[in-house]
C-alpha cells in the first residue's frame, strides 16, 4: 500500500530549494506526483503531492522536516479521492477592472452551488489603453454532476454584470 502526502512549502526564494525537496523525496523512494510552485514577492511558495510506501512515509516526513534549507513545511497524509462519480471539470476566465472583493464574490457564488475551485491563478496587469489595474483570474472548477452547466453559467453571468467583469466558461 502507498501513502499520499500533500506538502505546502514557503521560504525565502533561493536556488536549490526544489532540488533539496526532490532529493529528499527521491532518497526515501518517494514519487513526486504533481505540484504547483511560484515565486511571489521574493518568497518561494508551493504545494505538491508525493506517494510513498506506507512503511517509509514517517521517515520521509521526518527527513523533510529536518531539511537544512529555510523552508516552512506543512505535511498532511491524505487518502486517494473517491472517483466513482467524477465531477465535470471546466475552466473559468475572468477579466475586469481591479477592485477589492472580486474573488470573494465569485468564490461565494461557486460555493453556494457546491462547485469546488481546484486551481486558481490571478494577476493584476496594466490595461492596454488606460494603464489602470486590470484583474485577471483563471480557475479550474469541479462541478457536481447534478448541477446543470446552464445554471452555473446563468449565476456567473448575473454576477459578472454586478461586478462589471467578463466571465467565460470553457
Amino acid at each position: 500500500m502507498t501513502t499520499n502526502l500533500v506538502l505546502t512549502v514557503i521560504g525565502d526564494d533561493e536556488p536549490g530549494l526544489v532540488e533539496s525537496l526532490a532529493q529528499t523525496i527521491n532518497d526515501n523512494s518517494g514519487n513526486w506526483l504533481e505540484s504547483s510552485m511560484s515565486q511571489l514577492a521574493g518568497k518561494f511558495a508551493g504545494i505538491l503531492r508525493v506517494s510513498i510506501a506506507d512503511e517509509k512515509a514517517d521517515r520521509l516526513i521526518q527527513e523533510l522536516k529536518g531539511l537544512s534549507t529555510p523552508l516552512t513545511l506543512v505535511i498532511e497524509k491524505v487518502d486517494e479521492p473517491d472517483t466513482l462519480s467524477p465531477p465535470q471539470t471546466i475552466e473559468l476566465n475572468l477579466v475586469g477592472n481591479d477592485r477589492p472583493g472580486i474573488i470573494r464574490e465569485i468564490s461565494a457564488a461557486l460555493a453556494s452551488l457546491s462547485v469546488n475551485v481546484e486551481q486558481l491563478n490571478t494577476e493584476c496587469v496594466p490595461a492596454p489603453m488606460s494603464g489602470a489595474a486590470l484583474f485577471k483570474a483563471k480557475a479550474s472548477l469541479k462541478v457536481p454532476t447534478e448541477l446543470a452547466l446552464e445554471d452555473l453559467q446563468s449565476r456567473l453571468e448575473q454576477l459578472a454584470d454586478d461586478l462589471i467583469v467578463e466571465i467565460e466558461l470553457a
